[in-house]
């Protein structure tokens, strides 16, 4: 990188960009009356509104690998996760901050382009970057991404608010992202070739490196007061549900034969020899929501998400924990997967203090009734930081 000091950095990668302060004095409620350029911002509140905040860190060879994110892409999908858990809060993105530590031999190029797509993110869902931090790092580059949202007092959309009766629905599509991944992995493909790819393949690469966060359908379920509960799938379908179902205390049932199919999704599946099922439970980072309604809510959900133009899919229905003590495994590999969800003991699958340690588990709290009428339980499987012998995911 050529030698500029940090402030120089600074007006590099933030000049010229959008100053919302300065769009927004003629409107102080709510906006930002002091961004960039100070020691700190000063963000003006709304009355009747609550702050939301949200952290993600992304570091090379964790979160992304070169050959499949260009930097573009890896700005904009460190904004968009940060985006995606305040539209699983049924909240509005309002603010953001960007610490980034890179090493000194990273072209100044390839940081302009990273901060293309941090802004280009911001920009489609409204967020106004108002500061951050940059720093030299000795290895490899980390971007962090802390988000502000607001969501009208006593409204914000949990997850612990699943009950016994309600209806389980997911926002769209699963597993194109992981099938992306896999494509440009396999491939050998440097991700600024991908759009040579044909499109049903450029589907799957845009959906890893492009995710669109779902904010219009946490709002709806917000304004609507449908919503009862809700969790954004960024480590898979199955651990999502694990995540809703522990923390309402009860038990999940997926039906298979709901999910959504994609099929740019199911033609690459079939080409590449990959289990389809398992990347729409278990590949992660499609940024969809999953979440429950009641029962005698399903269907008006349903037809108000469509009048809206948004993707709705009832794929499952929440029991009691402990209603099935006597349910019994109905195949060999069944009753291991049951023992596994019995004793294993489930760490922190984040490293941002969202998810706390869990004991291990009674009953199986999140289940799978197959297209044969059969029903599994389900593992809660995901990235792990503390986890050894994991490779990169993204």
């Amino acid at each position: 990188m050529p030698r500029v000091d940090e402030f120089g950095l600074i007006r590099l990668l933030t000049g010229g960009r959008p100053r919302p302060h300065l769009a927004e004095q003629a409107d102080p409620e709510g906006g930002v009356a002091v961004g960039i350029g100070d020691d700190a911002a000063v963000l003006n509140g709304r009355n009747g509104f609550q702050w939301v905040v949200t952290c993600d860190t992304m570091v090379r060879d964790i979160h992304f690998k070169p050959e499949t994110m260009t930097y573009e892409a890896i700005g904009y999908k460190a904004m968009a996760s940060n985006i995606s858990d305040l539209a699983a809060m049924g909240a509005i993105p309002r603010f953001a901050v960007v610490a980034l530590s890179v090493p000194a031999s990273m072209e100044t190029e390839a940081l302009r382009e990273l901060y293309d797509g941090l802004y280009a993110c911001a920009s489609r869902y409204g967020v106004a970057v108002v500061g951050g931090d940059t720093t030299s790092c000795p290895r490899d580059m980390t971007v962090s991404v802390t988000a502000i949202g607001e969501v009208e007092t006593g409204r914000a959309l949990l997850r612990s608010g699943a009950r016994p009766g309600d209806a389980v629905f997911v926002t769209g599509p699963l597993g194109l992202s992981a099938a992306g991944l896999h494509l440009l992995l396999a491939a050998g493909r440097s991700a600024y070739e991908a759009v040579g790819l044909p499109e049903e393949r450029q589907q799957l690469v845009r959906a890893h490196q492009f995710p669109q966060p779902q904010v219009e359908a946490g709002r709806l379920l917000v304004r609507s007061g449908l919503g009862r509960s809700l969790n954004d799938v960024s480590d898979g379908l199955a651990s999502e549900a694990w995540e809703l179902a522990e923390a309402s205390g009860c038990v999940i049932e997926l039906d298979e034969a709901l999910l959504p199919e994609e099929p740019a999704l199911a033609g690459y599946a079939r080409e590449a020899g990959l289990d389809q099922l398992e990347l729409m439970l278990y590949g992660g980072e499609d940024y969809r929501l999953t979440g429950t309604v009641r029962r005698e809510d399903a269907e008006a959900a349903q037809a108000l998400f469509q009048a809206e133009g948004l993707s709705f899919h009832l794929v499952g229905r929440v029991l009691a924990e402990g209603a099935l003590t006597d349910w019994k495994p109905d195949s060999a590999d069944a009753a291991e997967a049951a023992e596994g969800a019995r004793t294993q003991t489930r760490r922190p699958d984040t490293i941002d203090g969202k998810d706390a340690a869990r004991q291990p588990s009674v009953d199986p709290s999140v289940l799978l009734k197959r297209r044969d009428g059969s029903v599994i339980p389900l593992q809660k499987r995901g990235y792990n930081h503390f986890k050894e012998d994991q490779s990169a995911d993204a």
